[in-house]
């Protein structure tokens, strides 16, 4: 004898099997995406660096060619390649970038922890930078810092005929103007960053060390930035894999240029891959890029995962 189909849906066994399929049921299409488009990808990525491509893919192996020709004449100081010349650009970028935003988004933190009168409006004005994209930010600071049309010429019509303010045309120094944007855009991320790990430390420690007599600079110091670890490690991640993968704000600001002293790894990779007709250099220096990354994700989320263990 058949069960009808009510009885059937009205069951409990299935009812529950059902509720526990529909949600893998709605992820699925995501997780698919993902392994096609993302790791898909990578994987394919990761081939292509070892074949000999060059406008078109090739699926011959040719081994290490291309990792053994990204590092030819690779000398940092002075860079003697254009891979160099990128390399030394990461650097100088990740570090000044990194140190910047901390200390722009912190000092900005404690100003705002004060409780002060218009902290929502202060608040506004330093995070509105976040809502820009890096395309947005890029387009207004080449106007700003153009020469002809910015800072320089302001200047000049003020008064000053002899100021000078070239650093967007100077090879020497349009990788500070990079630096500049990238900052600005930034550093209200790490203030709310460092604003939400303030507010979350107990006030009783605070005011215990004022009972004291400590004075307020010395209690930041000495307990309230110490207690900010946390998110000085996760600010410092989150602010290199930025750097690393910096392309939009380079190419809008600066196009890589003047000649290609503003280029970075990910703008390498893409004058290589896409403007140059060599698909498996840029492919390598894209696996280099990749693997950058995940020497620091990796870490972070481990250290992540065995403080989360410890806790329990």
């Amino acid at each position: 004898m058949q069960i009808p189909m009510r009885n059937k849906l009205q069951n409990p066994g299935i009812l529950h099997r059902i509720e526990n399929f529909l949600p893998k049921l709605v992820v699925i299409p995501t997780i698919a995406v993902a392994a096609v488009f993302i790791y898909g990808f990578i994987g394919w990525t990761t081939y292509i660096s070892f074949t000999d491509s060059r406008l078109l893919p090739k699926y011959e192996l040719v081994g290490f060619h291309q990792y053994v020709r990204l590092f030819t004449n690779f000398n940092l100081f002075p860079p003697e390649s254009r891979w160099s010349v990128a390399v030394v650009n990461l650097l100088i970028f990740s570090v000044l970038f990194i140190v910047l935003c901390i200390i722009i988004g912190l000092l900005l933190a404690i100003f705002l922890d004060q409780r002060i009168r218009g902290e929502g409006f202060f608040r506004t004005i330093y995070l509105y930078p976040m809502a820009l994209s890096f395309i947005v930010t890029g387009a207004a600071w080449r106007w700003i810092l153009n020469p002809d049309l910015g800072i320089e010429r302001l200047i000049q019509q003020l008064g000053f005929g002899d100021f000078t303010f070239r650093w967007l045309v100077d090879s020497n120094m349009a990788i500070y103007t990079i630096v500049i944007a990238a900052v600005w855009q930034s550093s209200g991320f790490v203030l709310a960053l460092f604003l939400a790990g303030l507010r979350g430390i107990d006030d009783s420690i605070i005011k215990a060390a004022k009972v004291d007599g400590a004075s307020l600079p010395r209690i930041y110091l000495r307990i309230v930035i110490p207690s900010l670890r946390p998110v000085f490690l996760s600010a410092v991640i989150i602010l290199l894999h930025i750097s690393i993968k910096s392309f939009d704000l380079v190419m809008v600001l600066t196009r890589g240029g003047p000649g290609f002293s503003t280029d970075m790894p990910a703008t390498f990779m893409y004058a290589f891959a896409f403007n140059r007709g060599s698909l498996a250099f840029g492919a390598a220096s894209a696996v280099i890029m990749f693997l950058a990354v995940m020497a620091i994700i990796i870490p972070y989320l481990y250290s992540e995962l065995r403080g989360t263990r410890n806790a329990r």
